[in-house]
């Protein structure tokens, strides 16, 4: 039986991170081919040294477990061979471990026969990569003036299994929900398991050759030529079970040879659905929507939170972000969003945009903003903001003689996938409205880092002008595209959406945007769920639930339409013909599935599809952060930590709840009664409702005649 320590396994901060971000990426194959990143990575540092002094009132004895070689000293001598236990005396010590390891990050775990000893391993120890700096349990690194922690990941610490072989994932079997020959032929079979999932396939009572084409759609695991994933198996003797080394995603499958049977081991991300978020409506679409959309959720969100499961099984930045969002009203896996800025970021020095992309390096800075504003968690800013700090220096190397952010030609300037000619090099108005928010950002973090060498608040503000002088055209009411070099005097969306979204737009100003451009036909519609977040977060804000509940419904129950079980990359309603894959017998393609180039290229379950999620918890629930981490007992109790202005937008009735930090905050309104409970430990809050505010104290429950 393995044994849990209280201790926990320790590595260098952000290693393991790193090193199990390469293999996550790297796991993406197409037709049995393995497709890398397109970006840089990064490695664990090799040779790591872990210090702690302490003082004992009587001798204790240690275990000691290391993954790697190492060497072991007390008091400055070293101890010959590699103890496994060693017995520690009485009085003032300093303990010194050197492991080394390449094939993965070194790793420490030391326990005492002492509950409560100050020799068990834990982010209190000291961690160097022979740099010369010490990094102390404040996160204060010695020397340098840099922050970070020693890395220990939550049920990591049992001795008996290497960080390497700890998996945060556990599998559960799963049986397919319908079986048919194809063609009457008895040795071609597709199993359908009723909806889109991800896991290992497990053969049963199968030999010799098999051939293996998987689908997200029916259409896809029936096109062998074209299928995006597939297996080709040679099983020299008969094997009962037979689990298959990789993960896919699928919901159909094609299996060709000597089978008798296929079930699957579904793998997933354990989470705590007691502490979870939750909406339900009057309306049964909605209530599906906001189902799907979280099990789109549940599905991309693994070690990391990821793009896509088919495609591209990679961690993007842009996908990431609103992942997080998402995740601050479904799951509030806190661990899950540090685990993927830190792999995101990778190490120093920066030669790159995160991801190689412009926006997804802004979109990486503002995330550690909107981790801290839900979580409060200052010890995890003090952790990246070195980092931070020289992708930004990276990032004002690069920008134009007027200080204006631009694509170099080695940056890839993505915005989104458009089906409508727009210019994407030069100065673009979006990157300046990023790169502004960024700037805040990073104030915000230097302060709470006790950085005060550089004022990138002013930085922002003078941008922000910037902006407003070059980009606003008061005869269009709107933020016109780019300069190129002479301004390009386009109208899209994007721009301004974001300037409503992030505050940036004056209320007059807002008024003209969403008449103007967000409401105006003649502006060039988003057709991916990517940026119809943001779109409809701008409504949502300028208080358009109506509009936005209406969008919900059309776009998202029009892919349910499509025979979706989770949410698309991409989905343009006019480009499709309304019917399942069911439905299309002369053909084993369906146009709708299509995407670069490739007739199943197209992820249909993307992370960034459950916009719902977010939208329905903060505009239609209304529930947001005022204090960081919802206040809690370290807020300023005078202040107010956070608000819920409900809206129905149309319902006759919704209820949901709303995680935080300290347990969940319930939201129930009709026509006639709003009831608000609230969590222990939680700030002060106050509610908006009918022109009316009431504040509600932690752990109470309130209820409202209307």
């Amino acid at each position: 039986m393995i044994k849990t320590s209280k201790s926990a396994w320790i590595w260098f901060p952000g290693d393991r991170e790193i090193w199990l971000g390469n293999l996550f990426n790297n796991r993406r194959t197409e037709r049995g081919a393995m497709f890398p990143p397109f970006w840089k990575q990064d490695s664990h540092w090799q040779t790591v040294e872990f210090s702690k002094q302490f003082t004992l009132s009587k001798p204790e004895t240690i275990r000691i477990f290391a993954e790697g070689a190492y060497n072991f000293m007390l008091d400055g001598k070293l101890q010959f061979g590699e103890p496994k236990s060693f017995i520690i005396p009485e009085g003032l010590h300093k303990i010194n471990i050197k492991v080394h390891n390449l094939s993965a990050p070194p790793s420490l775990l030391i326990e005492s026969e002492r509950e409560g000893s100050p020799l068990e391993t834990n982010d209190t120890w000291l961690v160097t990569c022979e740099d010369k700096i010490w990094i102390d349990e404040n996160g204060q690194a010695h020397g340098s003036g840099i922050y970070l922690q020693p890395g220990c990941w939550p049920g990591c610490n049992q001795p008996e299994v290497l960080p390497s072989k700890f998996s945060l994932l556990e599998t559960e079997p799963r049986q397919a929900v319908r079986r048919s020959l194809i063609d009457g032929n008895a040795r071609q079979l597709l199993f359908d398991f009723g909806q889109e999932t991800m896991g290992y396939l497990v053969l049963h009572n199968a030999q010799g050759s098999i051939h293996i084409y998987y689908g997200e759609s029916e259409a896809e695991a029936l096109d062998k030529d074209h299928c995006e994933t597939l297996d080709h198996l040679d099983l020299y003797m008969r094997e009962k079970q037979y689990v298959l080394k990789d993960s896919k995603a699928f919901r159909f499958v094609r299996v060709e040879g000597e089978v008798e049977n296929v079930s699957m081991l579904y793998e997933y991300l354990p989470h705590d659905t007691s502490r979870s978020g939750r909406f339900e409506c009057s309306d049964p679409l909605v209530n599906k929507i906001w189902k799907v959309g979280a099990y789109t959720m549940d599905l991309t969100t693994r070690e990391f939170m990821m793009d896509g499961i088919k495609r591209d099984r990679w961690t993007w930045s842009g996908d990431a972000i609103q992942s997080y969002l998402m995740n601050y009203y479904l799951r509030f896996d806190s661990e899950a969003v540090k685990r993927t800025i830190r792999q995101l970021r990778g190490k120093d020095p920066v030669t790159s945009h995160i991801n190689t992309i412009l926006d997804y390096t802004f979109y990486w800075f503002n995330s550690l903003g909107d981790y801290y504003r839900f979580t409060g968690d200052v010890a995890f800013i003090r952790e990246m903001y070195p980092r931070m700090k020289t992708q930004m220096d990276y990032t004002l190397s690069r920008l134009s003689s007027e200080g204006l952010a631009m694509g170099q030609p080695d940056d890839w300037i993505f915005v989104d996938w458009v089906d409508f000619p727009m210019h994407k090099r030069g100065i673009l108005c979006f990157e300046q409205i990023l790169l502004a928010k960024s700037l805040e950002t990073m104030q915000l973090c230097a302060t709470l880092a006790g950085d005060k060498k550089r004022n990138y608040g002013k930085m922002a503000t003078e941008l922000r002008k910037k902006i407003d002088q070059i980009f606003w055209d008061a005869s269009v009411h709107a933020y016109l595209h780019a300069l190129e070099p002479e301004l390009n005097r386009q109208v899209t969306k994007f721009p301004n959406m974001f300037s409503i979204f992030y505050g940036y737009a004056s209320d007059e100003r807002c008024q003209e945007i969403l008449q103007h451009v967000m409401l105006n036909p003649e502006v060039p519609a988003i057709n991916t769920p990517y940026m119809r977040f943001y779109e409809l977060a701008a409504l949502g804000q300028m208080g358009l639930q109506e509009k936005v509940l209406h969008e919900i419904k059309d776009y998202w129950g029009g892919m349910l339409l499509e025979g979706a079980t989770s949410f698309w990359e991409k989905y343009n309603p006019n480009e499709n013909d309304n019917r399942s894959d069911s439905q299309i017998p002369s053909s084993p393609r369906a146009p709708h599935l299509e995407m670069y180039g490739r007739p199943y290229g197209k992820s249909l379950c993307h992370a960034w599809g459950a916009s719902p999620v977010f939208l329905l918890g903060r505009y239609f629930l209304g529930v947001r952060p005022l204090q960081p981490g919802y206040g809690g007992a370290d807020s300023r109790q005078k202040d107010i930590a956070w608000e819920a202005r409900p809206c129905l937008g149309g319902l006759e009735w919704m209820r949901g709840d709303v995680p935080t930090p300290y347990g969940k905050i319930h939201i129930e309104v009709d026509a006639y009664t709003l009831t608000v409970s609230t969590p222990q430990g939680i700030g002060r809050g106050i509610i908006y409702y009918n022109n009316v505010q009431t504040e509600v104290k932690p752990g109470q429950t309130l209820t409202l005649q209307l």
